[in-house]
C-alpha cells in the first residue's frame, strides 16, 4: 500500500499528471481528517483503485478522480454492495464522495459533474455489533492485576476512564493535564470530526487522582510512558492495546478490546435507566442510531421470548 508521503514518483502523482502533492484531490481530501481516520480512509480509496481499474497492486494515487462520472461510481456502488458489509461499503462510498468533492473544491471538475457523481445513496443493511460488553466480575478482575506500583496505578486508571467515561483510546491518548477539570470533575474530550464534549467522571475520578498522586501536575499528556525509552512521552493507540492484552491474560479474563469498555459503557448506562440522548452525548455518537445498537435490553427480551415456548424433550430408545 503506498503511504501519503509516498507518490508514485516525485512530482507525478498518475500517469501523465504533473501536479504537486498537495495539489492532489487525494491528498486534500485526507489532509480534512483526523490523524487516526487517514489510514483507514486511504485505505478505502486504494480498495477503489483496486476495484475500479483490476489491479490489487493499484493505489489511490492512480486514479484520475475528475474523469468520474454517476455511471462509473453507480457502478461501483453496485459492486460493493454485492461483496461488501454495507457498513464497510459505505465507509469507501463516504471516501469516494470525499475524494470527488476535493476534486471539484480544486476546480478540477465542475459542480454538476461532481454532484452527479457523488449523488449516489448509501447502502442499507444491519448487522450485529462486533465485539463484546464485560460482566462485573471482568472489570475488577482486571483492575485487580493492577499493583501499586507507578504502572499498575496508571493502567488502572487507563482501564477506569475506558469503561467509567466510554473513550475511545484516541481520544483517551489524546488527552493533556489541562483537559482535566477538577473543580467541575469532567474531562474536556475531542472526538471524532473534531468535536468536542464535556465527559463527566462520575466513579471514575478516584482512579484519576490515584494516578496524578504518582505522575505529579506537570502540563503534557494525562498519559504516559514509564519506561526508560518513552518516559513521559504520550501513549499511543498500540500501547493501549497491548496494555489491555497484557492485563487481560494476567487476570485470566478472555480476550477484549479497548473499544469493548465503551460497549460496556453505553449498554450499562442504558440498563441503569439513563435515556437515550443523554449517553448520546456522552458517547459523543452523532447519530442515536449509533447509541442504540450498544442497547442489550431488546436482547433481553427476546430470550425471555424464546423462553416462553415449551417444547418437548425427546425420548430415545435407551439401546439407540
Amino acid at each position: 500500500m503506498k503511504q501519503l508521503d509516498k507518490p508514485t514518483s516525485s512530482n507525478s502523482l498518475i500517469t501523465g499528471d504533473k501536479r504537486r502533492l498537495d495539489e492532489h484531490p487525494v491528498t486534500v481530501y485526507l489532509a480534512g481528517l483526523s490523524p487516526g481516520s487517514r489510514r483507514t480512509m486511504l485505505g478505502a480509496l486504494n480498495t477503489v483503485a483496486q476495484i475500479g481499474l483490476g489491479d490489487e497492486s493499484a493505489a489511490a494515487w492512480d486514479i484520475p478522480w475528475e474523469r468520474l462520472r454517476f455511471q462509473h461510481t453507480a457502478a461501483m456502488r453496485s459492486f460493493l454492495q454485492e461483496r461488501y458489509a454495507h457498513t464497510t461499503a459505505n465507509r469507501i462510498l463516504s471516501a469516494l464522495r470525499g475524494v470527488l468533492k476535493a476534486a471539484w473544491k480544486l476546480g478540477l471538475m465542475s459542480a454538476e459533474d461532481y454532484q452527479k457523481a457523488a449523488s449516489v445513496e448509501s447502502i442499507k443493511g444491519e448487522i450485529v455489533p462486533a465485539g463484546r460488553a464485560l460482566n462485573g466480575g471482568e472489570l475488577a478482575d482486571l483492575l485487580n492485576s493492577c499493583d501499586r506500583k507507578p504502572l499498575g496505578v496508571r493502567d488502572a486508571a487507563i482501564i477506569t476512564l475506558l469503561y467509567g467515561c466510554g473513550l475511545r483510546r484516541a481520544e483517551l491518548v489524546a488527552l493533556d493535564l489541562a483537559h482535566y477539570s477538577k473543580e467541575e470533575s469532567e474531562l474536556m474530550v475531542r472526538g471524532k470530526g473534531n468535536k468536542q464534549r464535556l465527559v463527566p467522571l462520575g466513579h471514575a475520578e478516584p482512579a484519576l487522582t490515584g494516578w496524578l498522586a504518582v505522575r505529579g501536575l506537570e502540563a503534557g499528556p494525562l498519559f504516559w510512558g514509564l519506561g526508560n525509552r518513552n518516559k513521559r512521552r504520550r501513549l499511543t493507540d498500540q500501547a493501549i492495546y497491548n496494555m489491555l492484552k497484557k492485563r487481560a491474560k494476567a487476570a485470566g479474563v478472555p480476550p477484549l478490546s479497548p473499544h469493548d469498555f465503551r460497549r460496556t459503557f453505553v449498554g450499562d448506562l442504558l440498563d441503569a435507566g439513563a435515556d437515550l440522548a443523554t449517553v448520546q452525548k456522552m458517547a459523543g455518537h452523532a447519530d442515536p442510531a449509533t447509541t442504540s445498537r450498544y442497547d442489550r435490553r431488546g436482547k433481553r427480551a427476546k430470550h425471555q421470548a424464546a423462553s416462553l415456548l415449551k417444547i418437548p424433550v425427546p425420548n430415545f430408545p435407551e439401546n439407540s
